[in-house]
């Protein structure tokens, strides 16, 4: 015998339930999973006025108003960085406005230290890093390929 490869959506359902009560509970997870997103921001302590969070199909969608930049950028990255989210629509607003950071995916054999060279040209620089992307790391040891961070311009 062997392995068999099958279209994962197609085929008979085992629930028996019509389609109507299956997209009802659908809405029902969708609505549980925005919640939580809210509840994963809120719990972090980012600062972010009228917070709402929806999920949809695998989009969080995230409007309020945050209190800075990169508060905004923290919320996009909580919510990211959180399995079963594939994109983030961003609609939040910014109290005080200032330079955007830029995203970086982690890959296997990163470190802060080695993120730190590449991005600043000193290694000793990942302390910067971990800073930016507080509270979302609570170790600098403990990055993952996958994971996106935050890589704010330098300030003098």
């Amino acid at each position: 015998m062997g392995l068999f490869d099958f279209v994962k959506d197609a085929g008979r359902k085992l629930t028996g339930k019509d389609g109507e009560a299956e997209a009802v509970e659908e809405y029902i997870e969708e609505k549980q999973k925005g919640n939580a997103l809210w509840h994963l921001v809120t719990n972090l302590g980012l600062e972010v006025a009228d917070l709402h969070v929806e999920f949809d199909d695998g989009v969080a969608t995230v409007t309020g108003t945050a209190a800075s930049q990169a508060e905004r950028e923290k919320v996009i990255l909580a919510l990211g960085n959180t399995r079963g989210v594939a994109q983030v629509d961003d609609r939040m607003e910014v109290a005080v406005p200032e330079p955007e950071a830029e995203f970086y995916t982690v890959r296997s054999g990163d470190t802060l230290s080695k993120i730190a060279r590449e991005r600043y040209g000193d290694a000793m620089k990942y302390g910067v890093l971990f800073e930016a992307n507080r509270p979302l790391l609570t170790d600098p040891d403990l990055i993952y390929p996958g994971q996106v961070l935050r890589i704010p311009p330098l300030t003098d």
